[in-house]
């Protein structure tokens, strides 16, 4: 067979490439991640409804809802940009508790440190596209 042949059956030894859900399903916390940025997305845009957060916050809106869409995609740039984002707020969050000692922020700056400590596993990172 002519091996430019575009028409021509694959090899029987190929195997097709892996469909991005059943590579999900592997690692179910990005699931949860993506979804706690859509979380955090939407509170801040109501934010800036509300009038409690300068109109300059929704371009942080719109990056945490590109991250999460890229993330559940399997994306390599919406790991990193998600990555970053969960390392930023829980710094934020933990400085936050560090000067006016409110529960709320230790626990949003923990849970950040374990989004962080995951999306950091060799696991996630070979899955990603």
């Amino acid at each position: 067979m002519n091996e430019t042949d575009p028409e021509a059956p694959a090899e029987q030894g190929a195997t097709p490439p892996e469909f991005p859900r059943s590579l999900l399903l592997q690692i179910p916390g990005v699931i949860a991640i993506s979804l706690y940025m859509v979380l955090l997305a939407g509170v801040i845009a109501v934010g800036v409804v509300a009038g409690a957060h300068y109109p300059a916050f929704l371009i942080f809106s719109a990056l945490l809802f590109a991250a999460s869409g890229g993330l559940v995609l399997l994306f390599r740039w919406a790991w990193a940009l998600a990555l970053a984002a969960v390392f930023l707020l829980s710094v934020y969050n933990l400085w936050v508790f560090t000067k006016v000692h409110q529960p709320a922020a230790l626990v949003q700056g923990l849970l950040n440190v374990i989004f962080f400590l995951y999306l950091i596993r060799p696991e996630v990172r070979e899955k990603l596209r």
